[in-house]
Formats: structure tokens, sequence, C-alpha cells
């Protein structure tokens, strides 16, 4: 069956564009915001040539799932995923926003990046290897790759509009956002990442590391702190298969990395100009994203649009 051609721009000639990212693009929405999720694709700070279809529908429904699961853990953003629900404006766009699209709160976003770390892999792995240390906390010795850490651990980063995140300590972050703060994501981010990974666990998938986003919004006097953006994703997660887990080197996954395995193979030098993907390799990217869909969501993609 030949795939539908991915979406790769929007456009709201009734809506003033707020930022165009690496895969969302966002709009003013009577004094909310629409966030659209394209199907576009990222890997080594630039986005592909090519999308991959649905991609945007998965991240959207996933992250939907996660905000209602989480919602007794903190509050977010969330507004309505059902465009018949958006402002008038909208509702003439809904066969392009169904599925795709989240009408959420404005916030005030916190600038950096919340990482939490179950497993030993990626940049914590590399950090670990020379300093026995992960974003300066220390870690037993002997880990091997791809281990389970004694437990989950917050390693902020750097928020970065272009380019690679920086990894920072909690000090650091202390020093950006302040200590109250760091303190108070520390605790969410820990607890939104605890929950999800013990469902993800019943559906057979380990959650290996994440990161969220937090905003502020001012509450009758007082301001209180949002999950924003987007949650337990293949974008910003490792998933991988429980049943196929084995420490001590890379493991498969839900996520892209088979996209930029496959640009490691082709020996891409990650500047431009950037390459596009052969079709087996979108059809098998689309696949691992729907079946991380389908595993922890419990369906496949909301075809409806």
């Amino acid at each position: 069956m030949a795939l539908a051609a991915p979406l790769l721009s929007t456009s709201f000639p009734e809506l003033t564009p707020t930022r165009r990212g690496k895969v969302r693009d966002l709009y003013e929405a009577d004094g909310d915001l629409l966030i659209v999720a394209t199907d576009r694709i990222s890997a080594f700070d630039y986005v592909l040539g090519s999308g991959i279809p649905d991609k945007g529908k998965v991240l959207t429904q996933l992250s939907t799932f996660w905000f209602n699961l989480t919602a007794n853990v903190v509050p977010n953003h969330l507004r309505s995923v059902n465009p018949d629900e958006f402002p008038p404006a909208l509702r003439r766009h809904a066969d392009v926003l169904r599925g795709r699209s989240m009408l959420v709160r404005r916030t005030d976003p916190v600038p950096i990046e919340c990482v939490v770390r179950g497993y030993l892999v990626g940049s914590g792995w590399a950090e670990y290897r020379k300093t026995g240390t992960v974003c300066g906390i220390a870690l037993p010795p002997g880990l091997r790759e791809a281990d389970r850490l004694p437990e989950p651990i917050f390693t902020p980063s750097t928020k970065a509009d272009s380019g690679h995140d920086i990894n920072i300590s909690e000090d650091e972050a202390a020093r950006l956002v302040g200590r109250e703060l760091v303190t108070t994501l520390k605790r969410l981010s820990l607890q939104v990442y605890s929950t999800g990974a013990a469902h993800a666990e019943t559906r057979g998938i380990i959650v290996a590391d994440t990161k969220f986003e937090f905003g502020i919004v001012g509450d009758d006097g007082r301001e209180q702190v949002l999950l924003i953006d987007e949650v337990l994703t293949p974008d910003s997660s490792r998933f991988w298969p429980a049943d196929a887990y084995k420490p001590g080197g890379s493991q498969p996954s839900f996520d892209k990395q088979y996209v930029r395995d496959y640009l490691e193979q082709i020996k891409w030098d990650k500047q431009p100009p950037v390459p596009s993907l052969p079709d087996e390799v979108i059809a098998r990217t689309r696949e691992k994203y729907v079946e991380a869909l389908r595993r922890l969501a419990g369906h496949g993609v909301d075809e409806r649009s």
C-alpha cells in the first residue's frame, strides 16, 4: 500500500505564525496557541529532505495520551485536540488539523530542557566513560552501555533554538532559572518519567531516557508550572523493546535512531546539503513510530483526517 505524501509545512492565512520549529509550526489562536505537528524529521540538528508520513499524527496523539495519563501528576497546557472545538477561523482547516494539532494554553516557557535518564546511553554514556559521572552526578563504577541506572536521574540541559542542547548540572540550571523552580522541575520530571516508564513497561517498552518542557502561567495571582510541548514521544525519548534488551551495547529502538544509523552508513558529513531518505528507510521509520503509538496508547494512527 502506497503511503500518503507527508505534510512538510502548513499555512493558515487567518492566523499569525509565531514560530516554525524543526517539526512543529505554531500559530496565534484567539489568545491561545495552535501547535501543528508536521511530518518533518530532523537528525544531527538538521531537518532532512524527506518527511515520514503520519509522524506528526503519532507525536500529537501520543502526547495527548500522556497528557491525559499524567494530568494527576502535573497540570498541562492542553485545551483540545478536536478541531470542531477550535476557534471558528480554524474549523475550516479541520481536514488538515485533525489528528495532528493541539490547541494549548499560552505559557512562559522555562528556558531549560528537563532530561530524565533511567539508563546509561547517549551523551550520558560518553561522559560516564570519561569521568564516571553524568552531568556531575557520580554513578557506580563498572556500568556498561545501556545498563539500567540504580535510580532515574535528572540531568537538565540548555534549550537551543538551533544546534545542540548542552548538558548542564543542576546547580547551573539553578543559576539560570532559580533554585526553587529547578527543585520543582526535578520533582515533576522524575514523577512524570516514573509514571510513563511504569506504563510503558506493561506494554513491553523500556523508556531509556526522555526530555520534558515546562511553562509558567499566572493563576489568581500565583504562578503555576505546566507540562508543555510534547511528552514521551519517539522524538523526545529513547524507546527500546523490552524483549530485545541486552545491556552492553546499542539497543534496537522505536525512535529515529534508525534514521541516524542510515545517515551514518552513507557517511553524511552532517553539513548541508541535507540528504533525502530512500523509500525503504521512510517506510521502516514510519512503522517504528506507529508501533510505538500502538503499544503505548493502545491504538494506531487516527486516520479520520
